[in-house]
């Protein structure tokens, strides 16, 4: 960054990332929040791009892990098996009600 008054850029600080031996340890609270426990090992703090803490790019936006159309796809057919199932049910319950006014 140029500081007013100067014409040469200036480090003002420096981002760190921190990471967990076990991830899988960390205690979710909500809203894309972890704790740390026991399990998941003391914090390690370390610069990024150095030592596999991987990277920071600015102006970029995480993607969603979600594909719409498979989601989409995937509901169609969870409510195509929901109405099989319920017209299996009304067919058996046809039949019971048959068998019964046979005897």
């Amino acid at each position: 960054m140029t500081v007013p008054g100067s014409t040469n850029p200036t480090v003002l600080g420096q981002l760190t990332l921190t990471r967990f031996l076990n991830e899988a340890g960390l205690q979710p609270i909500g809203d894309n929040l972890f704790l740390e426990t026991p399990a998941s090992g003391p914090p390690q703090d370390g610069l990024a791009a150095i030592d596999g803490y991987g990277t920071i790019q600015q102006g970029s936006l995480e993607q969603a892990n979600v594909d719409p159309v498979i989601e989409i796809s995937n509901l169609i057919a969870a409510q195509r098996a929901y109405e099989m199932n319920s017209k299996v049910i009304t067919a058996a319950d046809e039949m019971l009600k048959t068998t019964a006014n046979i005897q």
